[in-house]
């Protein structure tokens, strides 16, 4: 699932992919954000990602990612 969180007055947005639900991604935003706690992430590689809820624009949650088609999906 591909997580895309945009920063206030931040030209880049952060990019990971995770290997959480949807519903479990907006639900770690939501708590971060009515909160005011960090936004913390884990992305599918192990690394994580911990944003201020007080600096977040956005975060765009990708659809549930469909099997790749092309020579990398075995």
């Amino acid at each position: 699932m591909e997580v895309k969180i945009g920063i206030q007055n931040v030209n880049r947005e952060i990019v990971l992919e995770s290997s959480e639900t949807a519903e479990a991604l907006a639900e770690v935003v939501s708590k971060a954000i009515t909160g005011g706690t960090e936004l913390r992430l884990t992305d599918s590689k192990g690394r994580q990602v911990i944003v201020p809820a007080s600096v977040l624009g956005y975060v765009e949650i990708g659809a549930e990612e469909q099997r790749r088609v092309g020579f990398g999906a075995l």
